[in-house]
């Protein structure tokens, strides 16, 4: 098992550490156009928890939420979207496709009352898997500013 994998893996299973595993799964993470959990995600040979899905985009509770409501919604198809800072003009369509979804499961979550909407971009930004993904976050009063 690689180094990234098991760091990917010991955050998943222990929402106490999830502040410094997430920072250390950012740092260890590489850029890179190879396939990510969240491919593995897209053709179910992981499962998850869906709570969207069409032709372009799949929505999915996150593991180790940082809400009562806490949703990954990523594209099908990555077409080198890895992350934001890589968004080509060819990839406008995918994120205004993304941002719209956000909207569309919030009104399905009950998240009348607001919801934060969260891009990590590279090792700072604590981007641990490069497959441009937006958290939905809602259900609790929202702090500023944030981490």
């Amino acid at each position: 098992m690689s180094h990234r994998v098991a760091i990917l893996s010991s955050h998943f299973s222990s929402v106490s550490a999830v502040m410094a595993s997430e920072k250390e799964a950012a740092l260890a993470a590489t850029p890179s156009d190879s396939p990510t959990i969240f491919d593995k995600i897209i053709s179910k040979e992981i499962p998850s928890t869906v709570v969207y899905e069409d032709d372009k985009v799949l929505a999915f509770r996150d593991i180790t939420p940082q809400g009562p409501i806490h949703i990954l919604l990523i594209p099908k198809v990555k077409d080198g979207l890895t992350g934001l800072s890589k968004a080509e003009e060819r990839h406008i369509d995918i994120l205004g496709r993304l941002l719209y979804t956000a909207k569309l499961v919030a009104k399905q979550e009950g998240l009348d009352d607001g919801f934060r909407i969260v891009i990590n971009d590279g090792p700072q930004g604590c981007q641990s898997v490069y497959h441009i993904h937006v958290h939905l976050i809602g259900g609790r009063q929202m702090n500023w500013p944030p981490g």
